[in-house]
């Protein structure tokens, strides 16, 4: 949610914005809409009042007087009434409509449409060759046993997978190293709730608009009948639940910024990618995921450099896995509603001889911060809404594409990069 004042201060702005961001938001029209709640919070005072003078005066009233002033009391109801209705219905599409306002994007972001213009900032590691004819990740999952994509489509449909054996240990490693590796720098670790209400969701600005990927939660009060709303939804990520935490909340300035890491399961229901990445792990239902997400003062330069550092320690992972990788900035046109600025890491992977999206990072200012009502007080005691930040630091079972088919050997085996070999008992490689 944006700073209504600083949009009717800037309009343009604002439209500039959700024009580049490609997103159908009509600020003018929100503008009358905001002038007509105001015109009418001022005439239901103004109606109250009246009211209220009139009803204090009616009882030392007498005769003809008092029947008038009681029916102009009565009058005066039916127009308050009215008018109240009228103002609940501005009000309800006033608050509906501001959550579709996007956010500016920083001077830095670049203009595009979508993700094809994003621009490539730097690049990590060698593109590997092989001297052998090399299988993609589910030719060596089948081959190992380590994957079954048949018998998880037979369980839960499309998209859908088993890990097992050294392949259930190898994404527990991956995600136990990048949690050590976080806690080490002072992040707090979080186990979250995977299902949140309507009001997270909202707060972190995946709804409205984003319901068709989430997976709602009900119930079948019947044998036969339709399902009902628990008003519960699955996330598709932890910072969901973890930018959640402090909702409502007002913060101690000496305690920021906070810095957390929330590992958990997420659910997307991929609706509207019929056919895109149909095959394999990469585009699936149930993923699990390590997100980093930082509270901080509101301060721009101090956003900034808690980016630069969320996006580090994503690059550290990747690079103590020995995968190579790129950084884009993302293009406005690729940007979510709050995102004032985003990176995302694109690993390399050899199936798809491309990179591959694997990471991403976002700062928000204070939108997700407006929406969820968490501020902190500043030195001066003055309170203010804190600045968000979230980024992957990893995610499986994607990141295993890259990992079993940049480490794979000519027979067929699997090598287990050192870091992780603590994890899985000291195992060096993943044979059959």
């Amino acid at each position: 949610m944006i700073d209504l004042n600083d949009l009717r201060a800037r309009p343009d702005a604002y439209a500039d914005a959700a024009k580049k961001k490609r997103m159908a938001v009509d600020i003018k029209k929100f503008l009358a809409l905001d002038q007509l709640r105001k015109d009418l919070l001022v005439a239901v005072e103004d109606m109250r009042a009246k009211k209220n003078s009139v009803s204090k005066r009616v009882p030392v009233m007498k005769g003809k007087e008092k029947e008038e002033a009681i029916k102009e009391m009565k009058e005066l109801d039916r127009n308050l009434e009215a008018k109240e209705e009228e103002l609940t219905r501005t009000e309800s599409g006033w608050q509906e409509m501001q959550l579709f306002l996007p956010s500016i994007p920083l001077d830095s972001v670049p203009v595009g449409k979508d993700d094809t213009e994003n621009v490539k900032l730097r690049t990590w590691g060698e593109v590997p060759t092989f001297d052998f004819e090399p299988k993609d990740h589910i030719a060596l999952g089948e081959a190992l046993d380590i994957i079954d994509i048949p018998r998880g489509v037979k369980i839960a449909g499309s998209r859908s997978y088993v890990l097992k054996g050294d392949g259930a240990r190898l994404e527990l490693a991956v995600l136990l190293f990048t949690i050590d590796h976080l806690q080490k720098k002072g992040f707090t670790p979080f186990l979250p709730p995977l299902l949140a209400n309507y009001e997270a969701m909202m707060g972190t600005s995946y709804f409205p608009g984003g319901e068709e990927q989430a997976y709602a939660v009900g119930v079948q009060k019947q044998k036969g009948g339709p399902m009902e709303s628990d008003g519960l939804w699955l996330i598709g990520t932890s910072e969901v639940s973890v930018a959640s935490y402090h909702q409502g909340e007002t913060l101690e300035f000496s305690n920021l910024p906070k810095r957390y890491a929330g590992i958990s399961n997420c659910f997307r229901r991929e609706a509207g990618t019929y056919g895109k990445d149909a095959k394999g792990l990469y585009r699936i239902h149930q993923f699990q995921k390590v997100e980093q997400v930082v509270l901080c003062e509101a301060d721009p330069e101090v956003s900034a450099k808690m980016h630069a550092e969320l996006l580090q320690n994503a690059e550290e992972v990747l690079q103590a896995l020995k995968l190579p990788y790129r950084v884009v900035a993302v293009c406005t046109g690729d940007m979510g509603r709050g995102q004032v600025y985003k990176n995302d890491i694109e690993t390399w992977m050899p199936s798809r001889k491309a990179y591959g999206e694997t990471h991403s990072c976002s700062t928000f200012h204070d939108f997700q911060a407006r929406r969820l009502g968490i501020k902190y007080e500043d030195k001066d005691g003055k309170k203010k809404f804190v600045h968000t930040l979230n980024n992957t630091c990893i995610a499986s079972p994607r990141i295993l594409i890259p990992l079993l088919e940049i480490h794979q050997k000519e027979n067929g085996s699997i090598s287990i990069p050192e870091v992780l070999q603590p994890y899985m008992n000291g195992k060096k490689e993943i044979s059959a």
